[in-house]
């Protein structure tokens, strides 16, 4: 299939294809007429390395999970090296939550202290 096909049917634009060729995401296979030639195998690895930027990947992120589906393995998350960047982005994910979860905390504490200090002010005006 060549560049537009791909790109309708994984849901990218062909800019997208061509910025994951230059990454090596993706192989520079070229048809006889010079056009970009693709097949199942790429559409299926071009999902994948959406699928895993929606979930917050960088794509140099995905590159273990795309060479995993290279090399034949049923899922692209199925090799070790696949599984040590899920774990690496679900600790990044972890200290991300409890830096929230620590703001939160300082706002309701913040907001609490104001409401009391509006309240103390009104009766006192009155």
């Amino acid at each position: 299939m060549l560049i537009g096909e791909l790109a309708e049917r994984a849901g990218v634009s062909p800019r997208a294809l061509r910025h994951y060729e230059e990454l090596g995401l993706l192989p520079a296979r070229r048809a006889s007429n010079g056009y970009r030639a693709y097949d199942g195998e790429d559409l299926r690895a071009v999902s994948e390395i959406r699928m895993l930027v929606g979930l917050g990947l960088s794509l140099e992120e995905t590159r273990p999970f795309v060479e995993c589906l290279r090399a034949g393995h049923p899922t692209g998350g199925s090799c070790l090296d696949s599984i040590a960047v899920y774990r690496q982005k679900l600790a990044e994910v972890d200290a991300s939550l409890a830096r929230l979860s620590a703001v939160r905390a300082e706002l309701a504490e913040q907001l609490d202290q104001a409401v009391r200090a509006r309240c103390q002010f009104t009766m006192e005006e009155t």
